[in-house]
C-alpha cells in the first residue's frame, strides 16, 4: 500500500521553503518541495504561480502541522512526541546570555544544545549531550532568509547578483563572529576538554557556528520575529550603511585586504584578464589573485566596478572555505 503525501505549507519563497524544511528536518520529518495542490511524482518542479508548497507523509502530517503552527488545537493522541528532550541538566549561567540577547526562552534545552560544542557531545558516555551541528544548518537557513528579506526591502533597485554579494558579506564568518561576540556567547559555549585546552572559546569558527545554532534556537522556541530581533538587532547598522551608499559604494576591496591582512596572506593582486564590447560600452574581465592562487573573476564597465565586483566574490569564496573547516 503506498504510503499518500499531505500538503502542510505554502509560501511564495524558496528560502522560506527551505527554512521549514530545514526546521521539519531537525524534528526528524522528512518533507518534500512540491508544485501545485498535490504532490505529483517531481517533487521539485517549479509552480507557474511561484508558490512553493511543503509536503510530508500522511503519517507525519498531524505532527508537522503542530510544529509549524502550535497555537493551532490539533488532538494530541496518535502524535509523536515532537517536545526537545530535556537535558540532565541547565546551567544556570544561561540566564546571562538570556539578558544579553533580550530574549527568555522557553525551552531552555535549546540554547543549551545551541551551545554544546560536538567535542563535548562526545566525551558525554551516557549520550545524553546533544550538539550544535544540526542547529547551525539551520541558523544558516534562517540567517540567509532575514538578510535577503533586509536586503530586498531596503535595496530594491539593486540587482540580484548585487544582493548576492551584499548577502555573502553579512552572513560571513567574520560578521557572525563578530555577532557572538557582542553577546559574550564564547564564555557560554560548552566545549570538550581538548577545544577547552586549544582556546576553542576564542576562535572564528566556533563562535561562528555557535551563533547560527543560536539563531535557529531562537526560531525554534520564539518563531521567525524571535530569530528576525537578533539578527537585525545585531546587523542593522551594517544594512543600514549599505543601503544609504548603495551597491556602488560598498569597498569590497577594502574588506578583502583586511581579512587577508588578518590571516596572514598577502595582500591581493587585480589584472585585467580580457576586454569584450564596442568602445563606448567595454566590459572588463578582472581576476583577482593572491600569491600565486587566483580567488575569483568578474566583469564590470569599467576596470574599477570589475575589480570590486571580483574581489566580492573572493569574500564570499574565502567565507565558505571558513566554514567548511
Amino acid at each position: 500500500m503506498t504510503t499518500g503525501l499531505s500538503v502542510v505549507f505554502r509560501t511564495p519563497s524558496e528560502l522560506e521553503a527551505e527554512v521549514v524544511q530545514g526546521l521539519l528536518q531537525s524534528h526528524g520529518i522528512d518533507s518534500w518541495r512540491t508544485a501545485g495542490p498535490p504532490p505529483g511524482v517531481f517533487p521539485f518542479t517549479s509552480s507557474p504561480l511561484g508558490e512553493t508548497c511543503l509536503s510530508v507523509r500522511d503519517a507525519d502530517a498531524e505532527a508537522a502541522l503542530r510544529i509549524l503552527d502550535p497555537s493551532e488545537a490539533h488532538e494530541p493522541q496518535d502524535t509523536p512526541d515532537i517536545s526537545v528532550p530535556a537535558p540532565a541538566h541547565v546551567l544556570p549561567e544561561l540566564a546571562e546570555l538570556e539578558t544579553c540577547i533580550d530574549y527568555p526562552f522557553r525551552q531552555r534545552a535549546l540554547l543549551e544544545q545551541a551551545l554544546t560544542h560536538k567535542s563535548r557531545a562526545h566525551e558525554d558516555v551516557t549520550g545524553g549531550q546533544r550538539h550544535n551541528e544540526s542547529l547551525e544548518f539551520l541558523g544558516d537557513a534562517v540567517l540567509g532568509l532575514l538578510v535577503a528579506e533586509a536586503l530586498c526591502e531596503r535595496l530594491p533597485d539593486t540587482t540580484e547578483g548585487q544582493k548576492s554579494q551584499l548577502k555573502a558579506t553579512l552572513v560571513s564568518t567574520t560578521t557572525l563572529t563578530a555577532m557572538a561576540e557582542a553577546v559574550g556567547l564564547g564564555h557560554h559555549l560548552r566545549l570538550g576538554r581538548g577545544e577547552e585546552k586549544t582556546g576553542g572559546r576564542l576562535k572564528p569558527a566556533l563562535l561562528a557556528d555557535g551563533c547560527e545554532a543560536l539563531i535557529a534556537a531562537l526560531y525554534l522556541d520564539g518563531g521567525l520575529e524571535a530569530a528576525r530581533r537578533f539578527v537585525l538587532g545585531a546587523l542593522a547598522s551594517e544594512i543600514d550603511a549599505a543601503a544609504k551608499r548603495g551597491f556602488r559604494g560598498t569597498d569590497f576591496k577594502s574588506r578583502l585586504q583586511e581579512v587577508l591582512q588578518r590571516s596572514g596572506q598577502p595582500l591581493p593582486t587585480y589584472d585585467v584578464v580580457a576586454t569584450s564590447g564596442p568602445d563606448h560600452r567595454k566590459v572588463f574581465t578582472v581576476e583577482v589573485r593572491v600569491a600565486a592562487q587566483a580567488l575569483a573573476t568578474a566583469e564590470g564597465l569599467t576596470k574599477k566596478d570589475a575589480e570590486q565586483q571580483a574581489a566580492a566574490q573572493a569574500l564570499a569564496g574565502l567565507a565558505g572555505e571558513t566554514e567548511r573547516v
